[in-house]
């Protein structure tokens, strides 16, 4: 079983990228699992989601404490909130962040990638400069790191599971696959 934790703060879709991935790795036979934690449920307030998948029936019903890997939507919570807590040795962070990897202070334990996520989102409109919502595009870089699905599959469930500006999400998740290099 593939376990993910997602931080992000509400607002940015972090509960939304989790489901969309979900459905992207069920349109592929995986059976997923994807929930969110919230905390004190306003704007702008931490958040955490959490996705398992597994090649058959996933039984496991509580959040996930010690995940394979870990996404993170906004890099303003890195030593805010304990992004790395029970992380699995070798395991990815993937930041939304045009920083040097170098400049995140991460134990060199942990592999980790960024993504240009936020450009890329004000680029295609989604959100304000001041709120970008940078869900799709950072599944796009998740993708190509992980390779937990097709990009055809991401893009499916892109264009199925955001309810508004359906083709600048795509476009949005397309181009951060694009650009991420591994």
């Amino acid at each position: 079983m593939l376990e993910l934790r997602l931080h992000g703060r509400g607002g940015q879709g972090t509960v939304v990228a989790a489901k969309i991935l979900a459905d992207a790795l069920c349109s592929e036979g995986k059976f997923v699992q994807a929930f969110p934690e919230y905390g004190v449920e306003r704007r702008g307030a931490p958040v955490k989601a959490f996705l398992r998948v597994k090649d058959d029936v996933v039984y496991e019903r509580s959040k996930i404490y010690e995940p394979d890997h870990i996404v993170v939507l906004d890099p303003t919570l890195i030593g805010f909130v304990g992004i790395a807590d029970g992380l699995k040795k070798g395991g990815w962070i993937i930041v939304n962040t045009t920083r040097k990897v170098e400049e995140l202070g991460f134990d060199s334990s942990f592999r980790v990638a960024t993504v240009a996520a936020k450009e890329i989102a004000l680029k295609y409109h989604l959100g304000s400069e001041s709120s970008p919502i940078v869900n799709t595009a950072i599944l796009g870089g998740v993708v190509k790191i992980l390779k937990l699905c097709s990009l055809k599959s991401l893009l499916d469930a892109v264009r199925e599971g955001v309810p508004r500006k359906k083709e600048e999400n795509v476009k949005a998740a397309e181009e951060s696959y694009k650009k991420t290099k591994v």
